[in-house]
C-alpha cells in the first residue's frame, strides 16, 4: 500500500493527476493522446521525417524572456536567489528582502512587459532574416506564458495579464513566419528545490525560504526525495503534470515547433507526448507531418537534435539546431552581446552541416531592446537580404567546406562557442545544381578552395562561372588541378563573410 508521506505536499490538482493516470494506466495502459500514425515507442518514432519547411527556413529567433528578467540580473535567477553563495542571492537581500519574507512569486507580480510591442518586434525579425519564432512557454521557474487552466501562475493571471504566448504566435503569423515554443518544465521540479530551503548562517538561519510554505506548492512544486536530484525527476506525479501541462500547450496553439530544455523528457511519458504531437499536427494538416519536436539528444531521426551554444563537428545525415543566446539568457545589465559577425559566421557554418540557428535576442524586462542589439540586428539583416540565396533552401553539398590551419578545433557537443573563425575556412551550401562558397571572414589575400581543383574527386562537371554575391564586380578565378583561386576582388563587400555563387557546365 502506498504510504502516506508519499503525498506529503502535494496539490489537490497533483493529486488529481496522479489518480487520473493510474486509472488510466489501468484502463488502457497508456496516457491520453490522439490516436493516429505515431505511437508512444522508438520504432514508431523512426517513422518521423523532417518537414521541407524547417529545412529550408534555417535561421529562427527566440523569446528566451519572462519575470526572471526583471532584477536584470542574468538567467536562473528564480533559483540563484535562494542559493546563499550566489551573487542574486545577495543581490536579492539588498533590492527586495529576504527570501523567507519575499520570494520568486513576488518577483512575477513586477513583470509587466509594458514596453512590449510584438508586431513591431515580429516586423524586425523577418528584416534580420528569421523564417521561424520561437516563443518562451515556461521556463524552469514554472510560470507559464499561456493562457493556461493548470495553475493560477500563468501571464493571464499574473505580470503582463496578457497570454503571452497566444499573442506571439500572431504577430509571427503576420509576418508569416513559423511558430514554436519552448519548454523547460521538465527540470523545473528538482531545479526549484533551493526554494524549499534556508540559511545556513546568519540572524535567518533556519528560517524556512518561502517554497517550503504548502501555499506555493503550484509554483515551487513539493519538496522532493533525497535521491531525486537529476536534471529531470524521477517521481511519476510530477512526470505526469508535465505531460498534462505541455500536453494543454500543445492543444491551445498548435505550434509548428516545440523545444524542450533536455534531452527526451521521462522515458515513455516523453514517447507518449512525442507521439501525440505529431499526431494532432497529422489530423490537422489532411495526414500530412508539418511538426518539429527538437530536444538535446541524438535521435536517428525521430526528432530534430538540438545542441546548446555549440555546433557538431561533422556534415549530419539529419536535421539538427543550434540554440543559443546574443548575450545572456534573460536580461543582464552590462552584458556583452554577440557582434553581427559572429551569428553571421555562426548561421553559415551551421548551415553548411545540415543544421538550423536558433538565436535568442534578450529583450528587456519591459519588453523591448537596447539599442545595441538593434544595431546587430540590423547588420545581420543586411547581410541576409543579400547572402541568403545561398542559405535559404539550401541542403549539405557533399563534404560542409574546409578548415583553415588556424582555426581552433571545433568540439562537438555543447557549450564550446569560441571557433575563431577567419577567411581560409570555407563552408559550402547547394540547391538547384548551384554550389555556394562563404568564406567565414573577409578575405586580404586570395581564395583557395582546395574542393574545387580540377582534379578534386567532388566535381563531377567543370565549373563555368563565378560571381560574389550582392555584388556586381567580376570576379577572377582560375583552376589548378589542385585547387580553385579566386583572385581577391578589387572591391569587398561592406560585410564581413562573402559569398560566392558557382555554377557548373552541364
Amino acid at each position: 500500500m502506498m504510504k502516506t508521506k508519499f503525498f506529503k505536499g502535494f496539490s489537490m490538482t497533483n493529486l488529481l493527476i496522479l489518480i487520473f493516470s493510474i486509472t488510466l494506466s489501468a484502463q488502457k495502459g497508456k496516457l491520453p493522446i490522439t490516436e493516429g500514425a505515431f505511437r508512444p515507442s522508438d520504432e514508431s518514432l523512426t517513422q518521423y521525417q523532417c518537414p521541407d519547411w524547417f529545412r529550408d527556413a534555417k535561421f529562427g529567433i527566440w523569446a528566451h524572456w519572462g519575470p526572471q528578467a526583471v532584477p536584470r540580473q542574468g538567467d536562473w535567477y528564480a533559483r540563484r536567489l535562494y542559493q546563499e553563495k550566489d551573487p542574486a542571492y545577495k543581490y536579492h537581500l539588498e533590492h527586495y528582502g529576504h527570501p523567507s519574507e519575499f520570494g520568486y512569486k513576488d518577483i512575477i507580480p513586477l513583470w509587466k512587459a509594458e514596453r512590449w510591442d510584438p508586431d513591431k518586434l515580429m516586423e524586425l525579425y523577418k528584416k534580420a532574416g528569421a523564417k521561424y519564432f520561437v516563443s518562451m512557454g515556461s521556463h524552469h521557474d514554472n510560470f507559464f506564458l499561456w493562457d493556461s487552466k493548470i495553475h493560477r501562475w500563468n501571464a493571464i493571471n499574473i505580470g503582463p495579464i496578457k497570454d503571452v504566448v497566444g499573442i506571439w504566435q500572431e504577430a509571427a503569423r503576420k509576418q508569416g513566419l513559423k511558430f514554436g515554443v519552448s519548454e523547460h518544465l521538465g527540470a523545473s521540479y528538482t531545479w526549484f528545490q533551493a526554494a524549499h530551503g534556508s540559511d545556513t548562517q546568519g540572524p535567518k538561519k533556519g528560517v524556512p525560504y518561502d517554497g517550503a510554505d504548502p501555499k506555493y506548492s503550484d509554483l515551487y512544486h513539493a519538496q522532493t526525495t533525497p535521491d531525486d536530484k537529476g536534471w529531470l525527476t524521477n517521481n511519476l506525479i510530477f512526470q505526469v503534470e508535465w505531460f498534462s501541462s505541455i500536453k494543454e500547450l500543445i492543444d491551445n496553439y498548435h505550434p509548428d515547433l516545440l523545444y524542450s530544455d533536455s534531452w527526451m523528457p521521462f522515458e515513455d511519458v516523453g514517447r507518449s507526448l512525442i507521439a501525440h504531437y505529431y499526431n494532432q499536427d497529422m489530423a490537422r494538416n489532411n495526414g500530412n507531418l508539418n511538426a518539429v519536436y527538437t530536444c538535446k539528444q541524438s535521435s536517428g531521426g525521430k526528432w530534430v537534435q538540438d545542441v546548446e551554444r555549440g555546433v557538431l563537428d561533422s556534415l549530419s545525415p539529419y536535421p539538427w539546431q543550434t540554440d543559443t543566446s546574443i548575450g545572456d539568457w534573460y536580461y543582464r545589465t552590462g552584458q556583452k552581446y554577440k557582434t553581427s559577425t559572429e551569428v553571421i559566421q555562426m548561421l553559415v557554418d551551421i548551415v553548411s552541416k545540415n543544421g538550423n540557428l536558433l538565436l535568442n535576442v534578450v529583450q528587456t524586462p519591459e519588453g523591448d531592446l537596447e539599442p545595441d542589439m538593434l544595431r546587430i540586428l540590423d547588420e545581420v539583416g543586411v547581410w541576409t537580404a543579400v547572402n541568403g540565396e545561398g542559405i535559404y533552401g539550401t541542403r549539405p553539398w557533399k563534404i560542409f567546406g574546409e578548415k583553415s590551419a588556424e582555426a581552433k578545433a571545433v568540439k562537438p557537443g555543447r557549450f564550446n562557442e569560441n571557433y575563431q573563425f577567419n577567411a581560409k575556412d570555407i563552408r559550402f551550401t547547394t540547391k538547384d545544381g548551384v554550389l555556394y562558397a562563404f568564406c567565414l571572414g573577409t578575405p586580404t589575400e586570395d581564395i583557395l578552395i582546395n574542393s574545387l581543383g580540377k582534379n578534386s574527386k567532388y566535381l563531377e562537371n567543370p565549373v563555368a562561372s563565378v560571381k560574389m554575391l550582392g555584388s556586381d564586380v567580376k570576379v577572377k578565378w582560375s583552376q589548378t588541378d589542385a585547387a580553385m583561386i579566386i583572385k581577391k576582388p578589387a572591391k569587398l563587400p561592406s560585410w564581413p563573410v562573402p559569398g560566392f555563387k558557382i555554377e557548373f557546365k552541364r
